[in-house]
């Protein structure tokens, strides 16, 4: 390695915008149980799991319908 190295002609890494960013989210048991379950099943992390239903839920505008009682 070098003793010092020149940055200045250096860019702003292009997909920093699309990087994932952490956040802290409360979920119950049973649901975290159940991405794992399906995860193991296909061979991906469960936290990628939940957030490509995430995704494809955002990207098919999905909405819950909710009414309290």
């Amino acid at each position: 390695m070098r003793k010092g190295y020149d940055f200045s002609n250096a860019r702003k890494n292009p997909y920093d915008s699309m990087l994932k960013k952490p956040i802290t989210i409360r979920l119950d048991e049973d649901s975290v149980n159940y991405f794992k379950t399906i995860a193991e099943e296909v061979g991906i992390p469960y936290q990628s799991l939940i957030n490509l239903y995430l995704r494809d839920c955002a990207a098919s505008h999905k909405k819950l319908n909710l009414s309290w009682k």
